[in-house]
């Protein structure tokens, strides 16, 4: 059996992938050109997504294990033959969680983007547009499709800051709406994966149109 944090990492693979491929449907689309999947920067957002998910999915377990939204009570009732009462919405545990993601995690989930696709496509940078599948694949496979010695780390890490706000600013529209949801309506780690993997489309075309600019 799959475990969750495998299958959370192929529901958002597969995702990531939509999202790359529409936001280069939109790019043709506004430029009134022919539409023509390049598969490099499909694979590199694609690598950036299994990198990303599992830490992300722990990171979720982590909060939810040490401010749970639905505490157990400290004084479990009495035996009676009515049916047990589910425990209530901790509204201070959810407002922490909510404000551990929006800081914390919003931060280093930035950041790393910044870093790692920077670094990625700067290692890269001879790659040619393809747009056959199987010619891209045979492309990455190959021992020189990556070079992270051509990787200027410093310019990586400035890029990175400079592009920090915009990036938070409008991640500000979509994530905190998509973090309340989880973590009042939404009781599985698995679940809340699943609606940010599904949100995830859609800052994921914004991503790959900004990082394309």
């Amino acid at each position: 059996m799959v475990s969750p944090i495998v299958a959370a990492t192929i529901q958002s693979a597969g995702l990531g992938v939509v999202s790359s491929i529409l936001a280069q449907c939109i790019t043709a689309y506004r430029q009134e050109g022919p539409f023509l999947i390049d598969w490099i920067p499909v694979f590199q957002y694609l690598l950036f997504i299994v990198v990303n998910t599992p830490p992300n999915y722990l990171w979720q377990e982590f909060i939810e294990a040490s401010f749970p939204s639905h505490p157990e009570p400290a004084v479990h009732p009495k035996k009676t033959d009515d049916k047990p009462v589910p425990p209530a919405l901790s509204k201070r545990n959810t407002a922490i969680k909510f404000l551990l993601d929006q800081t914390v995690g919003a931060t280093v989930n930035t950041l790393l983007y910044s870093t790692f696709t920077r670094s990625l496509r700067m290692a890269s940078g001879h790659a040619p547009r393809v747009t056959n599948l199987s010619k891209a694949v045979s492309y990455w496979l190959s021992p020189d499709a990556v070079d992270f010695s051509q990787v200027d780390f410093e310019l990586v890490w400035a890029e990175a800051k400079e592009e920090f706000w915009p990036l938070v600013l409008a991640g500000s529209k979509l994530w905190p709406f998509v973090s309340l949801v989880n973590f009042t309506l939404v009781k599985s780690v698995q679940g809340r994966n699943l609606l940010g993997a599904l949100a995830g489309v859609i800052w994921g075309i914004y991503v790959c149109l900004f990082s394309a600019n």
